[in-house]
């Protein structure tokens, strides 16, 4: 959103570590959030008082999918009380109710959100924009397809006031070309987005330490539990890939813990497979991350963004990697927002 022109007056996380990389990396841009006892840099959601809360112009959220009580009861505000979307849309009521109307929400969530609870959960939330005044879009982004090698689909919800930003419908891009050009076009990504390799994001193979190479303990584990679910019909125990793959699976949260879904194939040096690096998982999500250096000089994309620092242990920030945004999407977003409903 800061590349898109804009200027962060608030922001809430409570993860501690979360927290200790917001600081790192973004107190030179935002040092007004860290100062006076972190009064701008809220720590639990639940504990703010929106009327404290500076005026905003656009409102960035994500929040956990998990069920709403009451849904498809009163199909409104009241449905979301006990969520955290209760809380951004409280934010969002009590900013209307002063005078300041955010003019745009630009909201992320998993693409499952589509479907949860028979679609009941998402008709919810839309009916609660609706309720406060909003038009909205929304649609399922695929990072495969704005130069990141990671197959990884996230719905976000795009939302305009409509008292003050004359809007029929936002138009999503749907993937950059080679050049870094907006693909408006769903069909057309599919083939001519900017093309991508997994070995775009390696960090040089001499500087990997062995530490990353799996033992030969949990290869043979995770080779046993993919023949097992194989002959169960789940077919899930670990994903292979290697330099040339044009991207690997969504890489989650739980990364940290084994590095099933991606792993990266060292047969050619005769090694078990080995994980990403944390280097390379942030960079998996678009962050510039200098780490050992590059393998390839196929990141200039990446040079564009400010150096980004990990400065916590390497599980918290698979943790973090994992849950992040995938940069580029984002950026793609935040520059039609300004384009299309803030000009």
């Amino acid at each position: 959103m800061s590349q898109a022109g804009g200027t962060c007056v608030f922001a809430s996380e409570w993860d501690k570590n979360a927290r200790i990389t917001y600081e790192a990396n973004y107190k030179k841009c935002s040092p007004w959030l860290f100062e006076n006892n972190y009064a701008l840099f809220n720590c639990d959601i639940n504990d703010v008082n929106p009327t404290e809360i500076p005026n905003f112009d656009v409102c960035c959220g994500g929040f956990p999918c998990q069920p709403f009580s009451n849904a498809g009861l009163k199909k409104g505000f009241e449905d979301t009380r006990g969520t955290l979307f209760f809380n951004i849309a409280n934010i969002i009521k009590t900013k209307i109710e002063q005078g300041f109307p955010p003019k745009v929400l630009f909201l992320e969530n998993v693409k499952g959100l589509r479907t949860h609870d028979k679609g009941r959960t998402l008709q919810v939330i839309l009916s609660t924009l609706e309720e406060l005044g909003y038009k909205y879009s929304f649609e399922v982004l695929n990072a495969k397809y704005f130069g990141l090698p990671q197959n990884r689909e996230r719905l976000f919800i795009v939302a305009w006031y409509s008292k003050l930003v004359n809007c029929k419908e936002f138009i999503f891009p749907y993937g950059i070309d080679s050049e870094n050009n907006i693909i408006f076009d769903k069909e057309f990504a599919k083939n001519n987005s900017k093309k991508t390799q997994l070995i775009d994001i390696f960090e040089p193979n001499d500087t990997i330490d062995e530490k990353f190479t799996i033992t030969d303990r949990m290869w043979a584990g995770h080779q046993a539990r993919k023949q097992r679910n194989k002959l169960a019909g789940k077919g899930f125990g670990y994903s292979l890939f290697n330099a040339n793959s044009t991207y690997c699976s969504t890489i989650s949260a739980r990364y940290w813990k084994d590095g099933s879904e991606i792993l990266i194939d060292q047969s050619d040096l005769g090694k078990n497979p080995r994980t990403l690096t944390p280097v390379e998982a942030g960079r998996l999500q678009g962050y510039n991350i200098l780490g050992n250096g590059w393998i390839n000089q196929s990141h200039q994309a990446f040079n564009q963004r400010q150096e980004f620092n990990i400065v916590v242990s390497k599980k918290e920030a698979y943790r973090q990697f994992g849950n992040s945004i995938a940069l580029p999407v984002v950026e793609a977003i935040a520059q039609q927002i300004v384009k299309q409903l803030l000009s």
